[in-house]
């Protein structure tokens, strides 16, 4: 039984593909590669203009071009440290000017100085490095900044699956459960850090699935196999085998596509929904990323990391017509996601999705009628595969005025049943899905036209489930004992935390803002004073250091947040802010010296702010596979900055808390949390008070054939 032509990738070829896509994909104009599809009962083409080919940039913050992500591959082909050999690419993007640059420049001015951040490795040193397109030079150049490694590339996964596919002992292990080679398919979870016996190696951990009869793997693992791979020495560390006696879960009842289910489900049906705009969309997309709508103007692009990047939002003054600047930059900084089971094979598992994959690398094309709305604008993105050449990321991001019947503002008169004023609430929402392995992640960036904007996380996709002997909990001696609850036969869905960290460089009417901190303190009556007992009211105080900005969410010590510009006074002499409204949200409750912990410090508080810094984008570092969690958010704060009155960055996490069950069971429904970014005095007054309601007139009517 041969072996060495059936060992498959999953999740781990289905990242490699998007690293390394030339070796599977077409190539066309220019040498660009573009992403084939897959076939698929959902699939709808997508039309939008095709913005990826400009041979200049407009913006200074707009992406590489192609013809610069060319120029910087060949200025690297002939730098002298790397002419023995070209280096394995990981990240190659924008190196972003200066915000003060950024900030003074207007449109029609030359652009500033474009320059590329490049993160490569060569003979298991990893280098950062600045090239500036305008000189044609490497200008900066930083060998092994950290204890991390930049994500795998198609290369390393390469050489750990030969490695695998040689070992006799994983054969065997194989062969004994009675799977066939060409039914497996095996991937590499990433290896976390737990100590100094994985310091000076760059290891993967490889453990692998069953594809029999399904397309889902992920819901037939072959428990308890677990190899430790040293990519650079090419061999097989250790090799765990101890889950001889757990069966691989059957394929029944696995398949989660369309075309596959022998029925249709359990209810009404529901008849086609389509939203039309019969004068067409009310934003518009210039020169390829900035965006304009209703009272609101920003620049969008995709990022290879980051996935999608709101950057120099501004909303225009409801009394004055004047744009004004609420936030600079806007991204989901990292993902933080741990397993809650301390077994050989799942000890490791505590994922940080963003810097050791990455949300653009993963994201697959959106899913037109399905994933966005008929009328959606899509954007690609232009990334950089492990050779230094460019490829596309088709749809991968869309964006769509949504109206759901929600409400603006409303209200009626008692006294004069004539009077009843209510105003639609349209919002433009951005969207982008990355599916890094079983997980699928949907992010959600809606604004509004009261200048309130919305960032809201879906999570969907597969469990990560753990093979079991046991088919129902009758059969469970221990209960207590299980990492999770069994979601099917011989399946337990692992309990687990999701954290998602954002970056909010907001500059409210400027770039010198001060963080408040607005809480309801209860005060008592004295004797006499009032019938009531007790009331609340509003303290401020204002953040003056790092430190002073931590803040642990507490529904009993209830308090506001506010980022306001002590120099911009409303007319009543209320300072200009926003304010950060939570949403439902869940805290990490591991030891914080926990090895996970440790790397995902960032999560050991839902708020931080911290003074701006361009080199601090990364909650979890710049270099996070195998990090120690040296250059994290929470070892920035600890420097203890001034940051009243300063050019300051919010950040915000998400949680949530997933105790698995039946129902998530062979995909989940997804579930969604998000936060708000608020105006607080930033306008005089209600500023869609003067916004046009609907009428009859304005929509077309569409009836079914037969009504009338």
């Amino acid at each position: 039984m041969g072996t060495t032509s059936y060992l498959h990738l999953s999740f781990i070829f289905f990242i490699a593909l998007f690293i390394f896509p030339h070796s599977w994909n077409p190539v066309t104009k220019k040498g660009l590669s573009v992403h084939a599809k897959f076939g698929s009962v959902l699939e709808t083409k997508a039309s939008k203009p095709n913005n990826l080919l400009a041979e200049a940039p407009v913006h200074p913050l707009d992406p590489l071009t192609v013809t610069e992500i060319n120029t910087v591959r060949a200025i690297l082909s002939s730098y002298v440290p790397f002419s023995w050999a070209f280096p394995a690419i990981h990240s190659l993007s924008l190196d972003e000017p200066e915000k003060s640059q950024v900030l003074e420049w207007k449109n029609g001015d030359p652009l500033p100085p474009r320059k590329a951040h490049v993160i490569a490795l060569s003979s298991g040193q990893t280098h950062v490095l600045t090239v500036d397109l305008d000189l044609g030079l490497v200008t900066g150049h930083v060998t092994n900044p950290g204890s991390g490694y930049p994500p795998l590339t198609a290369e390393d996964i390469s050489v750990a699956l030969q490695v695998v596919q040689s070992n006799k002992e994983f054969n065997k292990s194989i062969m004994a459960r009675g799977i066939q080679f060409s039914d497996l398919s095996c991937g590499t979870p990433s290896a976390g850090w737990f100590g100094p016996d994985e310091e000076g190696r760059r290891v993967v951990k490889v453990q692998c699935f069953s594809t029999q009869d399904t397309p889902n793997f992920y819901m037939r693992p072959i428990e308890g196999l677990t190899l430790i791979v040293d990519i650079d020495r090419q061999e097989v560390v250790k090799i765990s085998n101890t889950g001889r006696g757990i069966p691989v879960p059957k394929s029944a009842n696995t398949d989660y596509r369309y075309v596959a289910q022998a029925k249709g489900p359990e209810m009404e049906p529901i008849n086609p929904i389509s939203i039309e705009q019969p004068n067409g969309p009310s934003y518009r997309v210039e020169d390829g990323h900035t965006v304009r709508w209703a009272n609101w103007v920003f620049h969008l692009k995709p990022d290879q990391r980051a996935g999608m990047i709101i950057s120099r939002a501004t909303v225009r003054d409801s009394e004055t017509g004047e744009p004004r600047s609420v936030m600079y930059k806007g991204f989901a900084s990292e993902l933080f996601v741990p397993y809650m089971d301390p077994d050989e094979g799942w000890y490791f598992k505590s994922y940080m999705d963003e810097g050791e994959f990455g949300l653009g690398v993963t994201a697959m094309p959106l899913v037109p009628l399905n994933d966005c709305p008929g009328y959606s604008y899509y954007m690609d993105g232009l990334f950089v595969s492990a050779d230094g050449s460019p490829y596309v990321q088709p749809n991968m991001i869309c964006l769509f005025e949504r109206y759901a019947g929600d409400i603006g503002w409303r209200h009626s008169e008692l006294n004069n049943f004539q009077i009843r004023e209510s105003r639609p609430k349209v919002t433009l929402v951005a969207r982008m899905a990355a599916t890094v392995g079983n997980y699928d992640y949907i992010f959600d960036w809606e604004f509004q036209t009261d200048g309130l904007i919305r960032v809201k996380v879906g999570l969907s996709g597969m469990l990560m489930v753990k093979g079991s002997p046991h088919e129902n909990m009758y059969q469970v001696p221990y209960k207590n004992d299980m990492s999770g609850p069994l979601v099917s036969e011989n399946l337990i869905g692992v309990v687990h935390d999701h954290f998602v960290t954002f970056h909010l460089d907001m500059d409210i009417d400027g770039t010198d803002n001060s963080f408040v901190k607005v809480n309801l303190v209860k005060e008592e009556t004295y004797p006499g004073q009032s019938p009531r007992k007790s009331y609340l009211k509003a303290e401020r105080r204002v953040a003056k250091r790092e430190e002073d900005a931590r803040v642990k969410l507490n529904i009993y010590d209830p308090s506001e947040f506010h980022v306001v510009n002590p120099s911009k006074m409303s007319r009543l002499g209320n300072p200009s802010g926003y304010k950060v409204v939570p949403g439902a949200n869940a805290a990490s409750l591991l030891d914080l010296d926990d090895p996970p912990q440790i790397r995902g410090a960032f999560t050991n508080n839902q708020i931080w702010v911290t003074q701006y810094n361009r080199t601090e984008q990364w909650a979890g570092g710049l270099l996070v596979y195998q990090s120690k969690g040296e250059d994290t958010l929470d070892v920035w704060s600890k420097r203890n900055r001034g940051i009243e009155d300063k050019d300051i960055v919010l950040w915000y996490t998400l949680g949530f808390h997933h105790i698995p069950s039946q129902e998530d069971f062979p995909v989940m429904p997804t579930v969604t949390s998000s936060f708000e970014l608020k105006p607080v005095n930033f306008f005089e007054r209600n500023p869609i008070l003067r916004a046009k309601p609907n009428f009859e007139t304005d929509l077309p009517v569409c009836r079914p054939q037969g009504r009338s």
